[in-house]
């Protein structure tokens, strides 16, 4: 059984920023190979650096508060234990409060901080997998926005294949033992597993999107967008060798004499045509169900 279908790559992303700026480098070009943590752009990182540096130092001042709102607490309950008369629980109350407030104040530029060195890294873009860049989107010293696509990084390593099988043989499919696509612009012929099976039929060509995936074969590169032929060969149990197919009507003639049932088989290496005997079965609004015929036929 044999299908047209298009190879693609099973990891294709748009690489961008998380954070606003001009872009000061983007040391790779259409067709480079990049490593996964590989640098592929920046942007100018001297704003971050800054923001960075500023909330580090409102962090310390707040620590150097907190340490004096300490201080402050330690004294004035040493006090109280000496001489309970001599401080009063107002004043304590209002240095645990300024002490609390401080601690407080530290947590949130530590989550400042935090944030401030997370934009920083965020000025290096890099490539999240090994892969191959396909397309550039801007330019060096352009100014560009958060999400913004810079480039497009595609993950040759494996290759996927979407294939449209008909609905009188989607049910095969738990029956599949091998697949190969072939690709005639490589000359060879490529083993692939089924991936992911559709569970809804087009309304269209009331046909069963199926997923197949691949790996690249050694001494060839198979590129995204080249067609390939699919063909894959059932190993089904003997208790259903002869499984029923649906076909139209008008594809099915009866030999009066005999009382039996034929249909036209093409021979597409001889270009020639030959009668074959089935078995109707029920008639359905789409078709006639019968027995006789092979998968391929």
């Amino acid at each position: 059984i044999k299908y047209n279908g298009i190879a693609q790559a099973t990891q294709q992303v748009d690489l961008s920023f998380r954070v606003d700026g001009p872009m000061i480098r983007r040391p790779v070009d259409v067709g480079d190979e990049v490593k996964k943590g590989q640098l592929v752009a920046r942007i100018d990182p001297r704003d971050y650096e800054v923001r960075l540096r500023t909330v580090k130092g409102q962090l310390t001042n707040a620590i150097a508060v907190r340490k004096r709102a300490q201080s402050d607490l330690d004294r004035l309950l040493r006090i109280q234990k000496k001489d309970p008369g001599a401080v009063s629980q107002t004043l304590i109350d209002k240095a645990l409060q300024n002490r609390d407030s401080a601690q407080a104040e530290i947590r949130s530029l530590e989550a400042s901080v935090d944030r401030r060195k997370d934009d920083l890294a965020y000025t290096n873009l890099k490539a999240p997998f090994d892969g191959i860049i396909t397309k550039t989107y801007t330019e060096a010293f352009e100014d560009v926005r958060r999400k913004q696509p810079v480039v497009r990084l595609l993950d040759p390593s494996k290759i996927e294949m979407w294939i449209n099988v008909p609905e009188n043989l989607i049910s095969l499919e738990p029956y599949v033992d091998e697949v190969w696509v072939r690709f005639d612009a490589l000359g060879i012929e490529v083993p692939a597993e089924v991936k992911e099976v559709g569970r809804e039929a087009s309304q269209t060509t009331r046909t069963f999107p199926v997923n197949l995936i691949m790996d690249q074969p050694e001494g060839a590169r198979i590129l995204p967008g080249m067609a390939g032929v699919v063909r894959y060969t059932l190993n089904m149990p003997e208790s259903i060798k002869e499984p029923e197919f649906l076909i139209p009507v008008t594809a099915v003639f009866t030999d009066p004499e005999k009382q039996k049932s034929y249909v036209w088989l093409i021979d597409e290496a001889g270009l020639t045509v030959s009668r074959h005997e089935i078995v109707p079965g029920k008639l359905t609004g789409r078709g006639l169900k019968v027995k006789g015929l092979q998968p391929g036929q």
